[in-house]
């Protein structure tokens, strides 16, 4: 008795190759984690604006006990080879400007104080685990209106968040010290806790378009 003739299956290379919409799909409500690629090549002549975001269910990191922590560890993290220049603490995540000698000095100047922030955060909400939930998001700074653009991102993100705030200068980023605004903010009672940037771009380059006006905000993407 003859068997069946035997059918030929359609021959695949690999996997398949990525389809749209295949894949867990995102919760609702909650963004994209930050790609697991290589990270660009970095150059030290371009100062960066970092992304930090911690875990859900935290109280706001702009708790005045929270926040004098996160400035803390962020003034103890500056060194020669990694330096934070700007920053912004709002309720679930920070924002700031850096500059890094070179690739390493970056990886190991976030990590620590990724680290820090984490440790003392915890330290007085008496918890454990893990602080962040997704890795740091770095963008490079190429041009003087890209930087301006991310300085008044991160010293205003107050006014994206909280739109009915009135005030001029938000009381928990480094706004205080910062000497580019049009009109001068208070004199801070404390030493800053930021390192003053050596980059052109984040020194000079920015001004080139003009001081910042305190009634400035992020502009929408």
């Amino acid at each position: 008795m003859q068997g069946s003739p035997q059918l030929s299956l359609t021959r695949t290379a690999g996997w398949g190759g990525r389809r749209d919409g295949a894949g867990r799909p995102p919760i609702e409500g909650r963004r994209r984690p930050v790609p697991h690629r290589a990270r660009v090549e970095h150059k030290a002549a371009h100062p960066l604006h970092l992304t930090l975001r911690a875990r859900g269910g935290l109280p706001s990191l702009r708790a005045p006990r929270l926040f004098e922590v996160i400035r803390e560890s962020i003034r103890v993290a500056n060194r020669t080879e990694f330096r934070v220049v700007h920053f912004s603490v709002q309720r679930d995540h920070l924002h700031l400007v850096v500059e890094a000698e070179d690739e390493t000095a970056l990886s190991s100047g976030a990590r620590g104080l990724s680290i820090r922030v984490a440790r003392a955060v915890n330290r007085v909400l008496d918890r454990r685990g893990p602080f962040w939930g997704d890795r740091y998001h770095a963008h490079a700074l190429k041009t003087p209106k890209e930087t301006r653009n991310a300085v008044v991102y991160v010293l205003m993100n107050f006014k994206k968040h909280h739109p009915q705030d009135r005030r001029p200068f938000d009381p928990c980023s480094s706004a205080l010290w910062f000497d580019g605004f049009r009109s001068a903010p208070p004199v801070p009672p404390d030493p800053p806790p930021t390192w003053k940037p050596r980059t052109w771009l984040a020194s000079v380059g920015w001004r080139k378009h003009g001081l910042i006006g305190p009634g400035e905000a992020p502009k929408p993407k």
